[in-house]
This record gives C-alpha cells, sequence and structure tokens, in this order.
C-alpha cells in the first residue's frame, strides 16, 4: 500500500512553506547589525540563514558581518580585527535582543502568504483534515504572525521554537504533534521546505513532502529524499482526496 494512502493528518512548517516571512526576516536582521555599526547582509543573504531558528540565525548573521567587516578593514589598510570591537559572545547577546526588538515591530507587516496557502487550507479544513504547525521560530512570535495573517484557526496544535527542547531536525516537535492529534506518525504527512523539515519527518516516521520554493540553504529539496517533491503548495490536496477544483471553490466562497 501506497504510505500516502494511510493519510489522516498534516502538519506544516511555516517559514517557507506557509509563508514568505524572508523580508521582515532580512530587515530585523540587517536593523540590529547597523545598531551594532557592523555590515548589513541584505534578504537574498539572509534567506540561505533561515530555517534552525533565531539563535542559529542570528549566529550565522554575526559571524558573516565580523568577517566582513574584517576584509574591508584589511582592504582599507587597517588591522583586522578593531581593539574596540566588544566580545563576540556579548555582542551575539546584544544582536539577539536587537533582533527580537526589530523582529517584533516587522512580523506582520513583513510576512505574506505563499500562493495558495490560504484557499489549500480551507479546503483541508472544511474536508475534517487534522492540521498542525510546527515551526522553529520563537514561540512569541508564531501567534501574532498566524493571526496577522488570518490562518490561526486552521491548526488545533501550533509548536512554536521555545515549546521543545530540541528543534527541528529532531523529531521531538512532530511526535508531539501526533501525541496531541491522537493519530499514529505514519497516518499524518509533514510538509516544509528544508531539510531540517524532512529530516525531521524521516526520523519521527511521517510521510514528508518537500516544496521546492522556500528556503533550502540553496540547495535542491529533492535532494533530501521526501516522500513527494511538489511545486505548488496546492499539490498535497489530492493526497486528501481533494482536487485543485475544490480549492478553486473554497477561493470562490
Amino acid at each position: 500500500m501506497d504510505k500516502s494512502e494511510m493519510i489522516r493528518g498534516v502538519a506544516f512548517d511555516l517559514d517557507g512553506t506557509l509563508v514568505d516571512s524572508a523580508p521582515g526576516l532580512a530587515h530585523a536582521v540587517d536593523m540590529a547589525l547597523y545598531a551594532l555599526e557592523l555590515p548589513q547582509p541584505g534578504e537574498a543573504r539572509v534567506i540561505t540563514w533561515i530555517g534552525n531558528g533565531a539563535d542559529v540565525l542570528m549566529e550565522r548573521a554575526l559571524s558573516w558581518a565580523r568577517q566582513e567587516r574584517a576584509t574591508l578593514r584589511a582592504a582599507a589598510g587597517k588591522p583586522r580585527i578593531d581593539e574596540a570591537d566588544i566580545p563576540q559572545e556579548e555582542q551575539a547577546r546584544v544582536l539577539r535582543k536587537l533582533f527580537d526588538r526589530y523582529y517584533a515591530e516587522s512580523v506582520e507587516g513583513g510576512s505574506t502568504l505563499f500562493p495558495d496557502v490560504e484557499a489549500t487550507l480551507a479546503a483541508l479544513h472544511a474536508n475534517g483534515t487534522p492540521m498542525a504547525l510546527v515551526t522553529n521560530k520563537p514561540t512569541p512570535f508564531v501567534a501574532p504572525l498566524l493571526a496577522s495573517l488570518n490562518i490561526a484557526r486552521y491548526f488545533s496544535v501550533v509548536i512554536g521554537g521555545d515549546d521543545v527542547q530540541n528543534k527541528k531536525p529532531h523529531p521531538e516537535p512532530l511526535l508531539m504533534v501526533a501525541k496531541n492529534l491522537d493519530l499514529a506518525p505514519s497516518s499524518l504527512l509533514f510538509v516544509g521546505d528544508s531539510r531540517n523539515d524532512i529530516l525531521a519527518a524521516q526520523a519521527a516516521g511521517f510521510v514528508s513532502v518537500g516544496l521546492t520554493y522556500g528556503y533550502n540553504y540553496g540547495e535542491a529539496i529533492a535532494l533530501s529524499k521526501p516522500d513527494h517533491v511538489f511545486d505548488r503548495f496546492s499539490d498535497i490536496m489530492p493526497i486528501f482526496g481533494l482536487s485543485h477544483s475544490d480549492n478553486q471553490e473554497t477561493e470562490n466562497e
């Protein structure tokens, strides 16, 4: 039997899967670095760092910015390291606090739903499909973002990065979904855009879908060997016995 024939519920990643959050995240990263007089990477580079939570995002941003600043200083004939710089560990703590402040200001306006997301969620919800959300994003940012995009009502379980000891790619948050939904992991689909999502799904025993349009560190999602690779979010619908016309009907209601 095809594993997809056993599917009874679905969990989704957030950033890069449901939501294009890169503009808001990049703005917060750039503003935090600017406040410390460090180079700003811009959205195209920040996209390659998204997926492991805010701590790792800012570690990557700070490492890049310090290296970039050292390179610029050397090119200008100055010592690569400025004696006035605060230690990197302290700089990292300050940077994370700045990021949280700037991201809280932009989390709603800096994020939009990817095409087909709202209509597909609505069709699945109308079909009675249990749905959950699993993200490495810090938990305090999750509920305001879902509310601002008007999709909070679709999820009976929401797990943020602060709700577990081990974030994706660890299976813990997905196994928590299975427990909360009272469904076997093998009867659940996990839909994501990055290798962390696919690794978590595989470790938890979920059927996995990899979407090609998200933030996967610049590599093809197919390399992570998900059970399904889809180009469009609505391509998950046939797994639940729904057609694209069901999606269209929901949009028109």
